[in-house]
């Protein structure tokens, strides 16, 4: 089990007459984990809904004059280790991963890539592991580098990024051969010492035997009992944990903390 503490501070040097926040920070629901407890605390007006993939979604109001957003989540999930598919194919067919998006477009260089891995559109767990190492060897992790803004094709060509955009470029790769690929979004647990961040991978469409197969790019791994699963999409737009909009505010800073740490207990 995962316990999850998720901090996230938005400051203005000016007020800020409206903003509008998009929240994807409750677990998905799926057979792979299970929520035990969790709790959402954050200022304003707040409605719930699944969106189109099937996330968790809130949305936060506030209209009066503020100077600081702070979203804070925690609880606490199970996640089994039974392995990496997923079973639940989601309310969005598998094809619909197919279509490229701003951010996960191919160039020549992208379809290249993943031709190394494989031939056919059917791909093997075997040959979407290959891709992954690839992908990694040709985009360095490396913090700082890159934005929330830059596609798949940027990422390649400077051959350095985060999670995020190693996760664009296996997408781009696999749609490109005809393998429905979805970004997924996250927590990780890194180690046994508290060491945790938030994270981006990927689900991989296995034709045979018609599940998803969660592959954490950034480590050449598949997903398991480390990772909870905040929402999926086409891309990051589609499963980022904040995104907003504001009226007003001038200049805008950022803070985020993340704590995961393993639950031992029963419950």
């Amino acid at each position: 089990m995962l316990r999850i503490r998720h901090e996230t501070v938005y400051r203005y040097d000016e007020p800020v007459l409206q903003s509008v926040q998009s929240l994807r920070v409750t677990p998905r629901r799926e057979h792979r984990q299970r929520t035990l407890s969790w709790q959402l605390a954050a200022p304003g007006r707040r409605s719930e809904q699944l969106d189109a993939h099937g996330n968790i979604a809130q949305l936060l109001t506030i209209d009066e004059p503020h100077q600081e957003i702070r979203i804070v989540v925690s609880g606490l999930v199970d996640v089994p280790d039974d392995g990496p598919l997923i079973v639940e194919r989601g309310p969005i067919a598998p094809l619909a991963y197919l279509m490229a998006t701003p951010l996960t477009g191919a160039n020549a260089e992208l379809t290249a890539l993943a031709a190394r891995c494989w031939s056919g559109s059917a791909a093997t767990r075997t040959e979407l592991e290959a891709l992954a190492a690839a992908v990694c060897n040709a985009v360095k992790y490396r913090p700082g580098t890159t934005t929330v803004t830059d596609t798949a094709a940027s990422a390649l060509q400077r051959g350095e990024g985060v999670c995020q955009d190693q996760a664009h470029v296996f997408l781009a790769a696999c749609r490109s051969s005809g393998v429905p690929a979805r970004y997924v979004s996250g927590y990780l647990l890194s180690g046994d010492d508290g060491d945790i961040a938030s994270h981006a991978w990927v689900d991989a469409w296995l034709e045979r035997p018609g599940v998803w197969l969660g592959i954490d790019v950034t480590h050449q791994s598949t997903a398991g009992a480390r990772h909870c699963r905040l929402a999926v999409g086409r891309d990051y737009l589609d499963a980022a944990p904040v995104r907003g909009v504001r009226r007003g505010g001038g200049r805008e800073t950022l803070e985020v903390r993340v704590l995961v740490a393993a639950e031992n207990s029963q419950q």
